[in-house]
């Protein structure tokens, strides 16, 4: 079994309820176990073209014995059940989920790349994570820790848990 996080969000047709569904997706995933979850963080939308609803945002651990790329079309899946189009780049969307980290693994291809190549400039990402895996340490980065700095944080509520 493989340590895996993948980053979860949505800003359409209920967000909050997108990402508790997608959770529940990841953990029938076969093969696979959801460890841990984080809180829900809201973001402003990044890189919009239009104005956008915020975002809810979070990280899930599992532990998998599917292969990065299997896992990766796992959770492509899940997106697309969701109901996920891509009309353009940036689009507002109902699910989107990114595998994050899949062990120490450094993948580049076309298909996959690992860990997620802006990750580590992500406060959405960088904060749920941290939250569920504080001692984590990013292949290519180093300590999440040293990589979550005030800027990133900023404009990024976690909500509480009965939201």
């Amino acid at each position: 079994m493989k340590q895996a996080f993948v980053a979860l969000g949505s800003n359409l047709e209920n967000p909050k309820a997108q990402v508790q569904k997608a959770f529940i997706a990841l953990s029938h995933l076969p093969g696979t176990r959801l460890v841990k979850t984080s809180a829900l963080y809201q973001t402003a939308p990044l890189d919009c073209i239009d104005t956008a609803p915020d975002f809810i945002n979070a990280v899930a651990e599992l532990e998998t014995a599917l292969p990065p790329e299997a896992l990766l079309d796992a959770i492509l899946e899940i997106e697309n059940s969701a109901g996920r189009e891509r009309p353009y780049i940036n689009a507002p969307r109902v699910l989107d989920c990114d595998l994050l980290l899949y062990g120490n693994m450094v993948i580049n291809t076309e298909k996959l790349m690992l860990p997620h190549p802006r990750m580590q400039t992500r406060g959405f990402v960088l904060l749920p994570l941290f939250e569920i895996a504080p001692h984590l340490i990013l292949p290519i980065h180093g300590k999440i820790a040293q990589l979550i700095t005030p800027d990133l944080s900023s404009g990024i509520k976690k909500l509480p848990a009965s939201s």
